[in-house]
């Protein structure tokens, strides 16, 4: 690893006890990244982008479980606006600068991002989220992800897909 991302600094200069998952570069999908690092898939968060429809304000970030996708109806009814809609993979690249399978609330920490959480994060000890770069991945606590980001649980938000 030639350098450590942001988000592993600032776990590191704070004293968050973690532990950095590295794979391979072309694994993309949350379900994958659970089945190579052996996690549960309802551990395993992925980080989405999404926007106002039309977009008004920046974008939320949005942690929700492998085995899980947005209800964006009742998401946008959560934050109190009327459409939400999926960034495409170009413009959540561009508004976070970070790279699609590497966007990580860590390490926009300071960045003016609202950030959410799916609420059954609140019945794990752990979770595993993105380093802010492909191909690796942090496990810490969901109290210190919660408390580092500022991220306000949602509920009824998700709705289970397969995995595995």
């Amino acid at each position: 690893m030639a350098s450590k991302p942001l988000s592993v600094r600032i776990l590191e200069r704070r004293n968050v006890p973690h532990e950095v998952f590295t794979f391979d570069t072309a694994i993309r999908s949350a379900d994958e990244v659970a089945r190579v690092t052996g996690m549960p898939f309802e551990a395993v968060y992925k980080t989405l982008v999404l926007e106002a429809d039309p977009p008004t304000a920046k974008p939320w970030l949005f942690m929700v479980p492998s085995d899980s996708e947005v209800d964006l109806k009742a998401l946008a009814a959560e934050v109190g606006i009327k459409k939400l809609r999926m960034a495409s993979h170009s413009d959540a690249e561009r508004h976070t600068g970070l790279q699609v399978g590497g966007i990580s609330a860590l390490a926009l920490l300071g960045k003016g991002f609202p950030v959410l959480i799916d609420d059954r994060a609140s019945e794990l000890e752990q979770i595993l989220v993105s380093a802010g770069a492909q191909g690796m991945d942090v496990r810490l606590a969901v109290d210190d992800l919660v408390a580092l980001t500022g991220a306000r649980g949602v509920a009824g938000c998700t709705k289970l897909i397969a995995c595995g």
